[in-house]
């Protein structure tokens, strides 16, 4: 995790300060005005220098009025780490991903970067590795030195995040949706991507079919196969074959053998990592895409579209997902509340990499 620090004050004696133009702050030099200084020229102690810096209503106006002229004389300026410590802030917000070496994850981080950094705010980052209870932990630290939290398709079970919910808030849910837990959420409909992978594939006569699967604790994976399950119960004739695979590339590259050797027609894989993965695995043993197994990926990341062929896949809006993320916390840190739970309707994009089944 990265954080930044604030500089500190010293108590120093300076030199006379020399004429400034009114109205205009020129650069401080060196020790010049410090906290201590300001009240002992306004005669109120520091705390009271402090309430006032920081816009506090209680301190007496005409203690305010003291203040401020011992700052003008003084061309006092507060630490910001300082004051954002008197007000209870860090000035950051925080992102938990499971891996940051997926693009996915990237572009939920770009979107939330720009946002963030366009309201002042610095973003702390910190990845889990797969690892549930890393997470929770690495989540509860995060937390501890941000104002606000999101959790990028966090993979701790449902009840632990509901018993974590107050000690993480304020916080959004990204790639996940849980029920009961008083935090906005902005997901993915699973099941409607997985169908439209399922009705192009049974267009091109596809009824043998291979999912691999995604990481045991992912949400997302869990619907995408449950849809899968669900359409092979209901469908005609088609037959599943469920393999354990994981997210990345050399995941799928690994599965490629075993999707030769159970005789598939079409691959569904949990992502473009591993749609990535298993095309090229089937390409160095000699197996066609298209002509013999078609593959299909999940997420549209930037390369898809640049694999050999060219990645049939469900496109969902990763750096939008960053940019909303913000607008909730941004909102919940407002005292506005998060807005309300968004489910976004993923979209497929057909390319080279799926095409009818061999006869």
């Amino acid at each position: 995790m990265r954080a930044s620090t604030g500089d500190g004050e010293q108590d120093l004696e300076a030199p006379a300060s020399p004429p400034r133009q009114a109205g205009r702050r020129g650069p401080r030099p060196a020790g010049q005005a410090t906290i201590s200084r300001v009240a002992e020229a306004a005669g109120v102690s520091r705390a009271t220098v402090s309430r006032v810096m920081n816009g506090s209503p209680s301190v007496n106006p005409e203690l305010a009025a003291r203040v401020r002229a011992a700052d003008e004389a003084l061309d006092y300026e507060p630490s910001a780490a300082a004051r954002r410590l008197a007000l209870g802030r860090t000035g950051a917000v925080a992102l938990v991903v499971p891996d940051l070496s997926n693009p996915l994850f990237q572009s939920v981080l770009r979107g939330l970067s720009q946002a963030a950094g366009r309201a002042g705010r610095q973003l702390l980052v910190a990845e889990s590795d797969e690892d549930p209870e890393e997470e929770v932990i690495l989540a509860l630290e995060a937390r501890r030195n941000s104002d606000a939290l999101v959790l990028a398709s966090p993979r701790a079970p449902d009840e632990r995040l509901r018993a974590l919910g107050d000690r993480l808030a304020p916080f959004v849910l990204v790639y996940r949706e849980v029920a009961g837990l008083d935090a906005p959420s902005l997901s993915i409909d699973n099941a409607a991507g997985i169908g439209a992978v399922v009705s192009h594939l049974l267009g091109h006569g596809h009824r043998r079919l291979a999912y691999l699967a995604g990481p045991d604790g992912s949400a997302g994976n869990a619907e995408r196969l449950a849809a899968l399950r669900a359409l092979a119960q209901a469908g005609p004739g088609i037959e599943l074959t469920v393999l354990a695979c994981g997210s990345m590339f050399e995941h799928g590259h690994a599965a490629a053998s075993r999707v030769a050797e159970c005789g598939v027609s079409a691959v569904v894989a949990f992502n473009d990592m591993v749609a990535s993965g298993v095309l090229t695995g089937l390409r160095e043993l000699g197996v066609r895409v298209p002509g013999e197994v078609s593959v299909t990926g999940f997420d549209d990341i930037p390369f898809a579209r640049y694999t050999t062929p060219p990645l049939t896949t469900v496109s969902i809006p990763q750096s939008e997902l960053g940019r909303q993320a913000w607008e909730r916390l941004r909102g919940l840190m407002n005292g506005e509340g998060g807005g309300y739970n968004v489910r976004y309707q993923p979209r497929l994009l057909i390319r080279g990499s799926t095409g009818p089944a061999p006869a």
